[in-house]
């Protein structure tokens, strides 16, 4: 049995991690998880030394130790931010220390695939970088317009019929209670001078008959029509009413997804589409850590597989 550690940097409570690691353990393939903002310094311990061949040195999180030049692959899901304790300035310059320490040996580690690399993770993260990528790439993109400057954005959404959709998908609440900021119609009779308080994307509304959500794991792509009500403009909306249709993606376009994902070095996408009725896939996004396990389940689609596989392989396919 290969002995070499699969690194899991996720929150405390991530369901879809924990079907990875189930399936890892199945195939008794060491896990070390923990969640880099929550867990270091305490209970999380790191003693990393520099060598010609990279980093070396130990992780250990209670009484799993993992030799950090063994480590086979790192599972980027949904860790925490680095976290400010007790007090403001020295506490802002340990989280910053513990950010470039223990982050910046994680995204060192030699001979390690990353799923994905963090600062990669990061930089696909901008809307805009994505948009220019996917046009470059030749695939269909919508009219899109950012701007802070409310006679643009009244004009634009003039000229088309218009969608305004959130540049991050962050943290929201309405009335103390979690909430999303979803896609939605808007009309140049709408717009009113709080367009000026921030950077707002709009983009031409795609006559669209449903939503393709791709997933790219490594090479492979698992793809599923997704159908909401109608009149829905942001399916994810509606998740209790919708319906999925397992696809094969087009050759063509498993070709363009990849060297997207090659463009931001990635090796996990998933990617939104709508599709008009002559069949054509417009791209509406990428996230490059995404959900997923909501899709496997509706659409029977492998991905715990696919990500296992990734996983358990390392970089040993990808030399």
């Amino acid at each position: 049995m290969d002995g070499r550690p699969v690194l899991v940097c996720t929150e405390h409570e991530d369901a879809t991690a924990d079907l990875v690691i189930a399936e890892l353990n199945r195939r008794r393939v060491p896990v070390l998880r923990f969640d880099p903002g929550r867990d270091f310094p305490a209970p999380v311990t790191l003693t990393a030394h520099l060598k010609a061949s990279g980093w070396g040195g130990r992780l250990a999180a209670g009484e799993r130790v993992a030799g950090l030049s063994a480590v086979r692959a790192l599972y980027h899901r949904r860790p925490s931010p680095y976290l400010m304790r007790d007090g403001e300035q020295a506490a802002r310059f340990a989280a910053q220390e513990n950010r470039r320490g223990l982050g910046g040996v994680l995204g060192a580690l030699p001979g390690c695939l990353y799923l994905s690399h963090p600062q990669a993770i990061a930089r696909a993260e901008y809307k805009p970088a994505q948009l220019d990528v996917a046009a470059r790439l030749g695939l269909k993109v919508p009219a899109t317009l950012i701007t802070n400057d409310p006679g643009e954005a009244k004009a634009f959404c003039a000229e088309y019929p218009a969608i305004y959709k959130p540049l991050h998908a962050g943290a929201y609440e309405a009335g103390g209670e979690p909430a999303g900021i979803w896609a939605a119609p808007v009309e140049a009779g709408e717009v009113d001078g709080a367009v000026s308080h921030s950077a707002h994307l709009f983009q031409a509304r795609v006559p669209k008959v449903v939503d393709v959500r791709a997933v790219v794991v490594g090479e492979q792509v698992f793809s599923a029509r997704i159908t909401a009500p109608p009149g829905v403009v942001d399916w994810r909306a509606e998740y209790q009413n919708l319906t999925y249709e397992p696809i094969t993606c087009p050759t063509g376009m498993r070709g363009a997804l990849l060297r997207f994902l090659a463009a931001f070095g990635l090796h996990f996408g998933a990617f939104d589409f709508a599709e008009t009725g002559d069949g054509a896939w417009w791209f509406l996004e990428c996230n490059p850590n995404g959900q997923w396990a909501w899709l496997e389940d509706a659409a029977g689609l492998p991905i715990t597989n696919a990500i296992a596989d990734l996983l358990e392989n390392g970089a040993s396919q990808h030399e």
